[in-house]
């Protein structure tokens, strides 16, 4: 059984390698790509701060019940339960980041966050950088689309980490019906980065975030977010972009009150996303990808 286990972890962390070779000149914008939601959040640190973007009310909550508070916020903020080796291995390429700097931090260090700090970003970066090292025919899409309390410096610095992490592994924007993974392997590319400031623009390596538009159906009934996906597929083709399929379902306050002890994964995405799309025509389409990492992302 081990030895099973074993074949289809190398199978799925190799994955880009073994397709056909009649896929392998096919744009990568045609191509349906795992990803994962907030992919960094298997790591949140109970003992940050909150962070820079959490409304009032919720500093005032955690401000008031303290650690209690951050346990119970994390139960509803970590949406991964690997770690980015793990993720790799499990097949995921489009990883969605969020970054930012934490407060009164004499170093300005860069974090990965959502409503609690993670990881450091430059140790996230090299965990998913030895992955590739080791797999050199797998190709990774970093989306950068949210930066909290950053200046001009703190991109700077980004763009410095990315440089000196990734160097030639690094896809420069071009047109995106171009890029294969033919196109990519000649060139010994492996990494494009998608990065949601005006930044972009001023980097040869940055892929606009234009080039990665999210739509978000915003809704915890699974019926509407099918709705939503279906009829957006279609529409997004036309653009010659890539584009991400979020089959996300947001908890409302209303949701999390309700279940605020229990949290995301037995509320949400065990109970009511899991077992709603293993029963739909579109769940057998997107299953494998919600199994993989649970809330998962999909590039299409």
């Amino acid at each position: 059984m081990a030895s099973s286990q074993g074949k289809n972890e190398l199978k799925f962390a190799d994955w880009m390698a073994t397709l056909p070779e009649s896929i392998h000149s096919i744009p990568l914008t045609n191509l349906a790509i795992p990803g994962s939601h907030d992919s960094f959040s298997f790591y949140i640190d109970e003992a940050s701060p909150v962070g820079p973007e959490q409304p009032e009310t919720v500093q005032n909550f955690v401000s008031v019940f303290g650690t209690v508070a951050k346990k119970l916020m994390r139960k509803w903020l970590a949406t991964q339960t690997m770690n980015f080796t793990g993720q790799l291995g499990a097949g995921i390429r489009y990883f969605d980041l969020r970054i930012s700097t934490k407060p009164r931090d004499p170093v300005n260090e860069l974090y990965f966050a959502h409503g609690l700090f993670s990881a450091k970003v430059n140790e996230g970066l090299e965990e998913i950088n030895a992955f590739l090292t080791d797999h050199h025919k797998e190709v990774v899409f970093l989306d950068f689309n949210h930066f909290y309390g950053m200046q001009k410096y703190h991109h700077e610095k980004l763009v410095q980490m990315l440089k000196d992490i990734y160097g030639n592994k690094m896809c420069p924007a071009i047109f995106a019906q171009e890029v294969s993974l033919k196109y990519l392997w000649e060139k010994d590319y492996q990494v494009l980065v998608f990065y949601h400031s005006p930044v972009a623009l001023e980097v040869p390596f940055l892929w606009p975030g234009q080039m990665m538009p999210a739509p978000w159906a915003n809704t915890t009934d699974p019926e509407k977010l099918i709705q939503f996906l279906q009829a957006s597929i279609t529409e997004r083709r036309k653009k010659g972009s890539f584009f991400i399929s979020q089959v996300v379902l947001t908890p409302k306050a209303s949701t999390v009150v309700k279940g605020v002890a229990s949290g995301l994964r037995e509320t949400i995405t065990e109970r009511t996303l899991c077992s709603h799309f293993q029963n739909s025509v579109a769940g057998k389409y997107l299953d494998v990808r919600l199994t993989v990492v649970p809330a998962g992302h999909c590039i299409l």
